[in-house]
């Protein structure tokens, strides 16, 4: 039976939080705000981003925040086209699991992240392996993570029923969204939450590195 791993990105497959911290200062700058600190960003990264500003700035008014939505955005799209692939560099390992799996005939791939399409776009044509990815969706068109919508996206363009996929992500949006779509999921514990709040948030287990997941998940279908 077809089996259905679907990853987030940021904080999963690449280590994103230099360019998320820059672009986060920059928003707030545009407001004539200092930005919150390092880990109180990193603790929304999962979250689309109107929502993540909302949650980090509470008191500003909904003029507020589009500046610095657009002042984020803005701010992350000038670093990735001056830094390239460097400005979000993939995890140890994260190339050769997504190959091994994309390479076995019972598995099928998908992506389910906070980014924006464009961000999202660029990362896939820097990957030389983003052809793996049978769908693909993000922030643009679905509600903000953990609202199931795109998991079961995925479930219906890969025809693949709930039981038989898996959420790979790093934070607790991650696995509330694989649990309200009623799949499993799995954590990995180097993005931005830690082990505990992972396996509180429902994961079936934490990865300690990428080189885990393939028996991690055999021993989860086995099951």
């Amino acid at each position: 039976m077809t089996k259905l791993v679907i990853f987030d990105v940021d904080g999963t497959l690449v280590d994103s939080q230099a360019h998320i911290i820059m672009s986060m200062e920059s928003a707030f700058g545009t407001v004539g705000q200092a930005a919150p600190e390092r880990d109180t960003i990193l603790s929304i990264v999962g979250l689309s981003l109107p929502v993540a500003m909302r949650e980090l700035a509470p008191e500003a008014d909904d003029a507020a925040i589009a500046r610095m939505v657009d002042g984020y955005k803005d701010a992350f799209q000038t670093h990735r086209l001056k830094q390239g692939a460097a400005a979000s560099p993939l995890y140890p390992g994260a190339e050769e699991a997504v190959r091994a799996l994309g390479a076995r005939d019972d598995v099928l791939l998908a992506i389910a992240t906070g980014k924006s399409r464009r961000g999202l776009d660029a990362l896939l044509a820097d990957w030389a392996f983003g052809d793996l990815f049978v769908t693909t969706h993000c922030a643009d068109d679905h509600p903000s993570k953990p609202h199931p919508s795109m998991v079961l996206s995925c479930l219906t363009d890969c025809n693949v029923a709930a039981s038989e996929a898996v959420v790979i992500g790093d934070t607790t949006y991650d696995m509330e969204m694989a649990r309200a779509a009623r799949v499993q999921g799995i954590g990995v514990r180097w993005g931005y939450h830690g082990r505990e709040a992972l396996m509180a948030a429902g994961a079936h287990g934490v990865l300690d590195d990428f080189g885990q997941l393939s028996a991690a998940l055999d021993e989860m279908w086995k099951g």
